[in-house]
């Protein structure tokens, strides 16, 4: 998945230390990235490339995270930020940009970039945020309210039926035309495990049983976490389809199941593990 980056490790410790001149400076411009996206491997922007970014944190360039010995910064604002190869796209260009670990880099700070891009002001008495010092956290100077990264919880369910897994397609979502597992957010007041038979329930119209946990992947396109069940139908098969959430939605073969041939999502890990005849 995305995320296993061995033999390079992620550090995500708050330790806001100074940038060097190659440390790796990373813009965003709403769901756009700088990166040099057209060289075989993607490359992101260095100090040594913007001269005119002065080397100290500041409300405008704030300290990320760390993978091995190389610091992460987020440069707020950029003059002229396309130069030298490096260009504005999509930051979904990181689900296939190689090499994984800076493709999960990229995607990481850009759900850092818009944590910060929309808390700029006190939710509570509107006064202009401040970072601490401490941690990855803002504060409040006035009223004292504290925020931190948002990561709201989901579920990705695989429910398996007489060798048959249920598989569906979203509903209005022109660009994603893959297959994939039913899923949802967490509400408040609910367990995952309440979540997943009222997903299942909301979106098919099944009942399922006998859930067993798989596997959980920070997932920072939708600045989630997501957790994998398995879980087996409970009565009928006959799906009851939420044409408001899904365009389609049926049962598939080990043989039948499409999967996408990238693996760096929890939702394709488990295909897979289904297809291979491991659940």
């Amino acid at each position: 998945m995305i995320q296993d980056i061995a033999p390079h490790r992620y550090h995500n410790e708050y330790r806001p230390v100074q940038p060097e001149e190659d440390s790796f400076l990373l813009y965003f411009e709403g769901k756009k990235a700088l990166a040099d996206w057209d060289s075989e491997e993607l490359s992101f922007p260095r100090f040594r490339d913007y001269p005119e970014v002065e080397r100290k944190l500041s409300e405008h360039l704030i300290y990320l995270f760390s993978i091995d010995d190389q610091s992460f910064y987020l440069a707020k604002e950029l003059r002229t930020p396309e130069r030298g190869g490096y260009r504005l796209d999509s930051v979904r260009g990181f689900r296939t940009a190689a090499p994984q670990w800076l493709s999960f880099a990229g995607i990481t700070a850009h759900q850092l970039w818009h944590w910060y891009d929309s808390h700029v002001f006190c939710g509570h008495c509107g006064c202009p945020m401040v970072h601490s010092d401490k941690e990855r956290m803002l504060q409040c100077p006035d009223c004292g309210q504290t925020e931190y990264p948002k990561i709201s919880p989901a579920v990705i369910i695989g429910v398996i039926h007489d060798g048959k897994l249920l598989m569906s397609k979203y509903a209005g979502r022109g660009d994603v035309t893959y297959y994939a597992l039913i899923a949802g957010f967490t509400e408040i007041g609910e367990t995952l495990e309440e979540t997943v038979k009222r997903e299942v329930y909301e979106e098919v119209g099944l009942r399922v049983k006998n859930l067993k946990y798989y596997k959980s992947q920070p997932w920072s396109f939708s600045e989630t976490v997501l957790m994998g069940f398995f879980a087996e139908l409970d009565g009928e098969d006959t799906i009851t389809l939420d044409t408001d959430e899904l365009a389609t939605a049926g049962w598939f073969t080990r043989e039948e199941a499409p999967a996408q041939p990238l693996n760096i999502s929890l939702t394709s890990e488990m295909i897979w593990k289904f297809k291979n005849g491991e659940v």
